[in-house]
């Protein structure tokens, strides 16, 4: 499989992160797939942001599990853009989706639009939690799970293979050569984040990694001759 480069909340180093604006820019520059993140707003919407909050990138002040999706659409989310749901995104852009489970609570909704929609292969799904990644695994028959990790130790591979995940996606700060070997001969895919220098490419590419996570756009043009 080729070096995959996957567009984080969008391009969120150009534009307003977790919003349609964004993923349709991550969609035009040729990202190979798109992240994002999922949150339940309190009327039970599976809602794109990163943080429980909506303080950071929207006008309004809050936790999304607080308020409601009506609420939340009242919100500036940047530029003008608003607050998407998840079937939102599916219909506004035609890329593979990384959908990322922040809120566990959030699994079942989305396992239940994955269902209705035949999205097993168009979406691959990842959280840090592993029993979110269990859960989805369990609900959505073929999924293909990713399990994240900032702070780890040698266990991540055991972790990521208790859970059925295919995929380690990785913090670089951390990530060893001895990590992505094992993860490699366990047969799991590595993906590097956040990759957004020239630099960290580099060292993603040095280390064989299987695709990279990105804020810019340029990355994913870079990345094809990065040797």
């Amino acid at each position: 499989m080729s070096f995959l480069t996957i567009g984080h909340r969008g391009v969120m180093g150009v534009e307003p992160e977790n919003t349609l604006r964004s993923f349709v820019r991550a969609e035009q520059a040729g990202m190979d797939a798109i992240e994002l993140d999922l949150h339940l707003s309190k009327d039970g919407a599976l809602v794109i942001m990163h943080d429980a909050e909506v303080d950071r990138t929207t006008d309004g002040r809050g936790a999304i599990a607080g308020l409601t999706l009506t609420e939340l659409r009242a919100l500036d989310a940047g530029q003008g853009e608003r607050v998407p749901v998840f079937e939102e995104v599916l219909d506004a852009v035609g890329s593979p989706l990384q959908a990322e489970i922040k809120d566990t609570a959030a699994a079942r909704a989305l396992a239940a639009v994955m269902l209705r929609r035949d999205l097993a292969g168009r979406v691959e799904v990842s959280s840090f939690h592993d029993e979110a990644v269990a859960e989805i695994a369990s609900l959505v028959p073929g999924v293909r799970t990713v399990l994240i990790a900032g702070r780890y130790g040698n266990d991540v591979v055991d972790r990521a293979k208790a859970v059925g995940a295919a995929t380690l996606a990785l913090n670089i700060r951390r990530l060893t050569l001895e990590t992505v070997e094992r993860a490699h001969a366990e047969g799991l895919r590595v993906i590097g984040w956040v990759v957004n220098t020239q630099e960290q490419l580099r060292l993603v590419r040095a280390l064989e990694l299987d695709g990279a996570t990105t804020d810019y756009p340029e990355i994913r043009r870079t990345g094809r001759f990065t040797a």
